[in-house]
């Protein structure tokens, strides 16, 4: 399908910082899901940025694969199908692949908390519907944050507090330059209102 025509659907982008409640506002809306984290890199990828420390920094761009993100992004939106990775983030390597179908969605969600490196190029290639970022009190994110990573073992408790404390520091920049990209900032609650409506056309 040529890259100027019109798109099978468009594609909500959902932002913000990692436990923001970005996958739960996605899963909720009934609509196809694409999620943008399982696009990082694997773990022993010599490009991956680190920490002073010396432990890979996974909370920045340079972990992650834009080019196949934004090329995901566009095959669903055009051809109405994509195989996306599945990335199993304890082991930081990808698990497999799925398949992810539009089944006849005019619309379809993506999140993952480098959305603000998508927007500018989704809107460009004219696929983009509504981009967001979900915020609230950093602190009621980091305890969310802690809570899932343990729960899920994504990372070691010591590895798990010491990226909480950087990532709520670190937490302001990181709404700012989403909706520095063009992200309309939101609630929890008025972001899955907004979901609703534009799934029903509104």
């Amino acid at each position: 399908m040529p890259a100027d025509a019109e798109p099978l659907a468009r594609v909500v982008l959902i932002g913000g910082a990692s436990g923001s409640g970005k996958s739960r506002i996605a899963e909720r809306s009934g609509l196809p899901l694409l999620r943008l984290d399982d696009y990082y890199r694997e773990g022993d990828d010599p490009e991956l940025p680190r920490l002073e420390t010396g432990e890979v920094d996974w909370d920045h761009p340079d972990s992650w694969h834009r080019d196949r993100a934004l090329a995901a992004l566009e095959e669903l939106a055009r051809t109405g199908r994509t195989a996306a990775p599945v990335y199993d983030i304890s082991r930081s390597a990808s698990a497999g692949v799925h398949e992810v179908a539009l089944e006849g969605a005019s619309l379809f969600v993506a999140e993952g908390i480098f959305v603000a490196e998508v927007v500018a190029e989704a809107e460009r290639r004219g696929i983009l519907a509504h981009a967001i970022c979900v915020r609230r009190s950093r602190w009621v994110t980091m305890g969310l944050r802690f809570a899932r990573d343990l729960r899920e073992r994504r990372k070691s408790p010591a590895f798990l507090v010491k990226r909480g404390l950087i990532l709520a520091s670190r937490e302001p920049a990181i709404v700012k330059g989403l909706t520095d990209a063009g992200c309309r900032p939101v609630r929890v609650r008025s972001a899955g209102r907004l979901l609703a409506r534009a799934a029903r056309g509104d």
